[in-house]
């Protein structure tokens, strides 16, 4: 194992060794409550997406509630997602972004993909939050505009660096920087934990998500 890949693995877990990630992990298979009727028109979209196959390199379930969790905190007004896929971690964070009145800048390469979320979006009743861009995103992302309260990372993984060095001046202070699938690639790794202004943890239960806060 090298030396970067035990690094994540050493590091800290987000809720790890407590009653409540015990009794979190105990029922992670199933559907958070719904609070309300748009809620629910959500979760059962997100239920028919596992339930089909329709979710294609998506993240699991945890991390896309940890995604929801993580956004509704910082009450993310603009949220930047880099690899859309069918739409699943899209629609967690749309879960939030109905409450913090913000939107979702999504990223996409296949057009195909792109317009089966645009489908799922609608269906959810959140397209209305959410703008679909296809496209290589190394040269789209240059076109967005800060701040961004939540960038989050789940593309081709040797673009990681590229995404992070392009997407980080648009982070306020404060702002997230997610990354799913982090022992994937050690040079992200290095380079969220060895910058100052960062700070970063690894939450290893589901897809090995990677949460920095950009501290200046």
């Amino acid at each position: 194992m090298d030396m970067n890949r035990r690094k994540i693995i050493g590091g800290i877990a987000l809720c790890a060794a407590t009653s409540c990630a015990q009794d979190w992990r105990r029922g992670r298979g199933r559907s958070p409550l719904a609070k309300d009727d748009e809620e629910r028109k959500i979760l059962a979209v997100l239920e028919e997406m596992a339930a089909k196959g329709r979710t294609y390199l998506s993240v699991p379930m945890q991390d896309g509630r940890w995604l929801r969790v993580l956004t509704e905190a910082a009450a993310a007004k603009h949220v930047v997602e880099i690899g859309t896929s069918t739409g699943y971690s899209g629609l967690w964070f749309a879960l939030a972004l109905r409450r913090t009145g913000g939107k979702l800048t999504t990223f996409e390469l296949d057009a195909q993909r792109a317009e089966t979320a645009r489908g799922h979006f609608r269906k959810a009743g959140v397209d209305s939050l959410i703008t679909v861009v296809v496209g290589d995103a190394h040269e789209n992302l240059r076109a967005v505009k800060g701040p961004v309260d939540v960038v989050f990372l789940d593309a081709d993984k040797d673009g990681y660096i590229d995404y992070l060095e392009k997407s980080l001046p648009l982070v306020r202070t404060g702002g997230l920087i997610l990354a799913h699938n982090v022992g994937m690639n050690g040079r992200y790794v290095e380079a969220i934990t060895s910058n100052p202004a960062l700070e970063s943890v690894f939450y290893m239960d589901g897809g090995e998500l990677g949460v920095t806060l950009k501290k200046l």
